[in-house]
Order: C-alpha cells, then sequence, then structure tokens
C-alpha cells in the first residue's frame, strides 16, 4: 500500500475539523490542539495560539497517559487531541496512530496550520513570545 492508500485510510477513522471548528472546539474541556510542526517552521510561519507544541516524533509518548513521559495534560484516554501540522497531512497519520493506541477522540485540521492562518484565526506571529 502507497502513502495515498495509507492516508485515505487513516482519514476513513477520523473526523477531521475544519479549522473554525477546531477552534470552537478547543474552547472545550478535555479538548487540545497540538501543533506537530518542527520549530524552524514555527519560527519561520508563527504557531496557533494556545495551542502544545509536541512534535511529531514524541506525540504518542507524550499524549497516552499510560506513559511515563507523559505530558500533564494527558490525564486520561477520553482526551480530545485536535492534531495539526502544516497542510494537514503528516497530522491525520498522527490522529490515526494516536486511535491505535486508544486515544479514541484524536482527530486533525483540514489544511493544518496554513489553513487555520488564512482562516483568520489566533497565531502568534513569527518572532513573538508564544508565552
Amino acid at each position: 500500500m502507497g502513502i495515498e492508500e495509507t492516508l485515505s485510510q487513516a482519514r476513513s477513522h477520523l473526523s477531521r475539523l475544519e479549522p473554525a471548528e477546531a477552534y470552537a472546539a478547543s474552547q472545550d474541556k478535555d479538548t487540545y490542539i497540538v501543533d506537530t510542526r518542527p520549530e524552524y517552521q514555527r519560527r519561520e510561519a508563527g504557531q496557533v495560539a494556545g495551542a502544545l507544541v509536541i512534535e511529531r516524533n514524541h506525540l504518542e509518548w507524550r499524549l497516552d497517559p499510560t506513559s511515563d513521559a507523559r505530558i500533564p495534560e494527558a490525564v486520561h484516554k477520553g482526551i480530545r487531541w485536535i492534531v495539526m501540522c502544516e497542510g494537514g497531512y503528516s497530522s491525520s497519520l498522527a490522529a490515526d496512530s494516536l486511535r491505535q493506541i486508544g486515544l479514541d477522540r484524536s482527530t486533525d485540521v483540514v489544511g493544518g496550520f496554513n489553513a487555520w492562518r488564512t482562516t483568520g484565526l489566533p497565531i502568534v506571529p513569527p518572532g513573538a513570545d508564544p508565552a
């Protein structure tokens, strides 16, 4: 199976969100947007205001509540993780991977950060302190 089939299969398990839907959902208790983009992309383009930043290679360990490497927000398997990458491709694969480890509410943002920014949703501009 090639990447297009793999991506299609991953997305068949997700209820993907448009940027505005993701923003609205992120206001709910137990829902977090997770920016998986590498540091150079965040530095060049900015980042989603209020998002947790966890680069892709650490994602499953940081979000699994049974992992010793989990983040403080990963308190139970019912958390809704909304994963975001640059364009909405690797985030689909990442969200499906999270679902495979039992984080069943995981999904991603259609169009990723590029769509989020184009929609005019809150971002921390390049060079600004995200804190």
